[in-house]
C-alpha cells in the first residue's frame, strides 16, 4: 500500500470491523461507550467492532453512524485520517469538557467558535499559524437544533491538551485563565485541524462535565456519573437530530472547493 486512499480504505474496516459501504455519509463521534450503546439502542442498530481498537453504530435509512474511537488527540487524529476513506458529508464530535469560566456550568452545552492548538498532535497535519476551527454552516445548523430544544448553549474557545492529570497544577490553570479559554479538552482542536487537513466538514458539541479549575470542581467517578445520568441523553439526541436533519434541512455545507 503506497498511497493515503489505500491505506485508510484498508484500515477503517480493520480499527472498527465495519465495511466502508456499510458508513452512513455523516458521523457522530464520541469517546464514550455508553454514546454507542444509547444510540444502536435508539435504532435497534448492532453494534460493530467489539473487541477492536474502535466500535460503530449505524442507521442506514438516516444515513447516520456512530463511532467510538477512544480517548486523547492521537485517537482523535486517526479516525479523522480513516474517515477520509468514506469521505462524509459532516462529522460532529459529542464529547465533554472541562469548564474554565464561570458561565461554564455542568450539564451546559458549548458549541466552540475554535479551539487552542496544545495537544501537538495537530501540528503534524498543519502550520502552528493555522487555527484549528468548525465548519461554520455545520455549527450554525447544530445552534438551530439546540435553539429548538429550548436548551441555553454556550460559544467560546477550547484548550485542547494531550496532558491528563493537570488539576493539580496552578501554573497550568493560571495560563488557561489568562488564554479566557471557556473549557479544555483533549480531541477538539485536533478533530478540527485534521478534518482541515483531510477536507472533512466537522464541528462539535461538548459537554461540560467537570469545574476543574477548583479542588471541589474535579471529576470523580460519582460526579461523572451523575452528569451522565442527567445529560447524556440529551447531549446524545441533539446530535442525532442534527446530523440527520441536516442533509435534508439545512444549507449545503460546503459550495464550492478552492
Amino acid at each position: 500500500m503506497k498511497t493515503k486512499a489505500e491505506i485508510v480504505k484498508s484500515w477503517l474496516p480493520r480499527y472498527t470491523g465495519t465495511p466502508i459501504e456499510d458508513f452512513g455519509e455523516y458521523i457522530l463521534l464520541t469517546n464514550f461507550s455508553n454514546y454507542v450503546d444509547k444510540f444502536a439502542l435508539r435504532f435497534g442498530t448492532p453494534i460493530l467492532g467489539l473487541g477492536r481498537a474502535m466500535q460503530t453504530s449505524t442507521h442506514q435509512p438516516s444515513g447516520l453512524s456512530i463511532i467510538n474511537y477512544g480517548m486523547g488527540s492521537a485517537n482523535a487524529a486517526t479516525i479523522m485520517d480513516l474517515l477520509s476513506a468514506v469521505k462524509p458529508k459532516g462529522v460532529l464530535f459529542l464529547g465533554k469538557c472541562g469548564g474554565v469560566k464561570h458561565t461554564a456550568e455542568l450539564g451546559h452545552f458549548i458549541l466552540p467558535i475554535a479551539a487552542v492548538r496544545g495537544e501537538g498532535t495537530s501540528n503534524d497535519y498543519m502550520p502552528a499559524e493555522v487555527p484549528a476551527m468548525p465548519s461554520f454552516k455545520l455549527h450554525k445548523f447544530v445552534s438551530e437544533k439546540i435553539v429548538e430544544a429550548n436548551i441555553e448553549y454556550r460559544t467560546g474557545v477550547i484548550y485542547t491538551t494531550n496532558r491528563r492529570v493537570w488539576e493539580h497544577d496552578d501554573e497550568f490553570k493560571d495560563k488557561l485563565k489568562r488564554m479566557r479559554v471557556i473549557g479544555v479538552d483533549m480531541e477538539t482542536a485536533t478533530i478540527f485541524t485534521v478534518g482541515i487537513a483531510n477536507d472533512i466538514p466537522r464541528g462539535a458539541l461538548l459537554l461540560v462535565s467537570d469545574r476543574p479549575m477548583t479542588p471541589e470542581g474535579v471529576k470523580t467517578e460519582t460526579s461523572d456519573r451523575a452528569v451522565t445520568e442527567r445529560y447524556v441523553d440529551l447531549h446524545l439526541d441533539i446530535g442525532i437530530r442534527a446530523m440527520t436533519e441536516i442533509g435534508v434541512n439545512g444549507e449545503q455545507i460546503k459550495h464550492f472547493t478552492y
